[in-house]
């Protein structure tokens, strides 16, 4: 039987369609950068597009079900060849199901010309076929641990469905049950997934440095009793957003969150950016449901907009970028050090998600918060692109 890298290295073709991870975290940063440099003469009435969607709601499902989408299927691709010991999918498989996720976002870029039904098909072909590769490779690998993953994964395709829905029904659906559940899910699987790799790399970091001082190992019962509560806060924020109770759970959460991250010693990591910026994507995560919390509780006095943008351009664009940054080099025979560019896009994102969210705190100048943290978005994907593409594209298999 022909190993994960004898499969990778048996493609003839573009060395781009030798691995998941290769076409996907690639068009994922090229549609983060298209994504903001449309948005910002949209909302601002500069341009219009022939989008089905209101603006806002357009912005919102592109970043989660577009951008996000292709994120979660290179770290599947890649992830799942590990899990299991199968052969990965590439090449020709490979170049079909990119050419799906390509096609979801032109139906969604032009769904103006496009029966409503035609353009949600088109939309979640990609995550649904990816679905049943994944749930094949798991079941004749028999890795029924990460089956959680995938049932993760359909929660992301059925929050897409909804938020179709939502949108046929009274046109905005930014704020509406898809979007909250489709956030939700992700910020799950965040803290499900980096539960379990933000410990261990810094362990195996921290190892090499000498230091004695470790890491909690991962999905101990604080772990657990952590994840429950963030699970019962999503789900009540999902079903009543602004009810005084998601804000209480949330609150909760969010301290336990934060507990649970100072048991990985993020503290030790400064060295190395690399590791370093997988604890600081993690921060937004009790960062977020704190100040979603109270925001909930407390609306005269903390934007409830602004604190949503710390768990998704906070947890989840920086914590996407932190794992596309890491899979990168590790994938194409890279040392695992940050470059500078790497450190810069870090700063970059980090930047660019706190100027977001002081836009909600400072309401005169907040269309200059709003320019300049959407500035700091597109220079992070760039240096991305820039720095990465060529690893991608033509690195080694």
């Amino acid at each position: 039987m022909s190993t994960t890298m004898e499969q990778v290295r048996s493609w003839q073709g573009p060395v781009l369609f030798s691995y998941g991870f290769r076409p996907f975290f690639l068009a994922s940063a090229v549609w983060a950068i298209v994504l903001m440099l449309l948005w910002i003469p949209l909302v601002s009435g500069h341009i219009e597009l022939p989008i089905a969607f209101d603006p806002v709601s357009w912005h919102a499902h592109e970043f989660l079900f577009g951008y996000l989408s292709a994120v979660v299927a290179g770290f599947l691709l890649t992830a799942i060849p590990n899990w299991t010991g199968r052969m990965p999918i590439v090449g020709k498989p490979l170049i079909v199901l990119f050419s799906l996720w390509v096609i979801g976002r032109a139906a969604i870029l032009f769904g103006a010309y496009l029966p409503s039904s035609v353009v949600a098909a088109l939309d979640v072909a990609m995550p649904l076929v990816l679905a049943i590769a994944c749930l094949r490779e798991i079941m004749a690998g028999k890795n029924w641990r990460n089956l959680i993953v995938l049932g993760l994964l359909g929660l992301l395709i059925a929050s897409n469905l909804l938020f179709h829905w939502e949108a046929w029904s009274d046109g905005y659906a930014a704020q509406g049950y898809g979007m909250r559940l489709g956030i939700s899910t992700m910020v799950l699987m965040v803290g499900l997934i980096g539960g379990r790799i933000i410990p261990s790399f810094t362990r195996n970091w921290l190892v090499k440095q000498g230091r004695k001082s470790l890491p909690a190992s991962p999905m101990q019962l604080f772990d657990k009793i952590s994840l429950l509560a963030l699970l019962i806060a999503l789900l009540v924020w999902t079903a009543l957003q602004d009810h005084w109770l998601a804000g209480v759970v949330l609150l909760i959460a969010g301290a336990l969150h934060f507990a649970r991250l100072v048991r990985w010693k993020g503290q030790y990591t400064f060295k190395e950016p690399l590791v370093l910026v997988l604890h600081a994507s993690y921060l937004f995560m009790p960062l977020g449901l704190l100040a979603l919390g109270f925001a909930i509780l407390q609306p005269d006095l903390l934007d409830i907009t602004g604190a949503q943008h710390l768990l998704m351009a906070g947890v989840l664009g920086m914590m996407t970028l932190a794992v596309m940054t890491r899979a990168t080099l590790g994938h194409t025979g890279q040392g695992l050090k940050a470059s500078r560019g790497a450190t810069f896009l870090y700063c970059a994102m980090a930047t660019s998600v706190l100027l977001r969210f002081s836009a909600g705190l400072f309401p005169d100048l907040a269309t200059r918060l709003y320019d300049a943290s959407a500035l700091a978005w597109i220079l992070a994907f760039v240096v991305y692109v820039a720095t990465f593409g060529p690893l991608l594209v033509w690195g080694k298999k």
